[in-house]
């Protein structure tokens, strides 16, 4: 499958299930010295492969880019392997790191893939000039990450690995929370 119509179709399942309104998030994959980014604003529901930026890895972000490129081009520089980057707003996972702790999965499917996920936390003002740098740093040591009050970053050989991630992340998230309003399990 062309790596474009992959980026797209996971782009879609993010809004689609949930893990991402209509217009928020972005994605991208990696091409050789290349990657293909979601534009800035892009709407999921009608996104086309034919819309995605093209970007050197070394160099400024294509024009129309997404705000995020450069976080995404880092990324990729700290992480060789890497082939793609998902950026989502799953809301039990913001909901849940919204106290700037790591977080913890409390479930067995989210330990399994992670023993933690780092939280970070960077001012809204100050959000474009300091994410790229702060956000490669934690994906050059974790697969998956939170900014708080934000959103989630993951990074994988796949965007279909990147994309299990993520929704791994946020049904851990959900359990968590629903085992909270439950009384099963203590706040952190």
């Amino acid at each position: 499958m062309d790596p474009r119509e992959d980026l797209v179709r996971h782009y879609q399942w993010l809004r689609r299930y949930g893990n991402n309104d209509s217009h928020s998030g972005n994605a991208s994959v990696r091409v050789d010295a290349d990657m293909w980014v979601t534009p800035s604003g892009a709407c999921a529901d009608t996104l086309t492969p034919d819309r995605l930026v093209r970007c050197q890895l070394d160099g400024n972000p294509g024009e129309g880019a997404s705000l995020d490129a450069r976080l995404h081009q880092l990324v990729y520089r700290r992480n060789p392997a890497a082939r793609a980057v998902l950026h989502s707003h799953g809301p039990y996972t913001v909901a849940m790191t919204m106290n700037g702790a790591d977080f913890i999965p409390p479930d067995f499917e989210g330990q399994y893939y992670f023993e933690r996920i780092p939280v970070i936390t960077i001012p809204y003002e100050r959000y474009i000039a300091e994410a790229p740098e702060q956000v490669s740093a934690v994906l050059a040591e974790h697969p998956i990450m939170v900014v708080r009050g934000h959103g989630v970053y993951a990074r994988a050989e796949t965007i279909n690995l990147a994309y299990k991630w993520s929704c791994s992340l946020e049904l851990s998230a959900k359990t968590a929370f629903l085992a909270h309003q439950a009384g099963t399990l203590k706040k952190p």
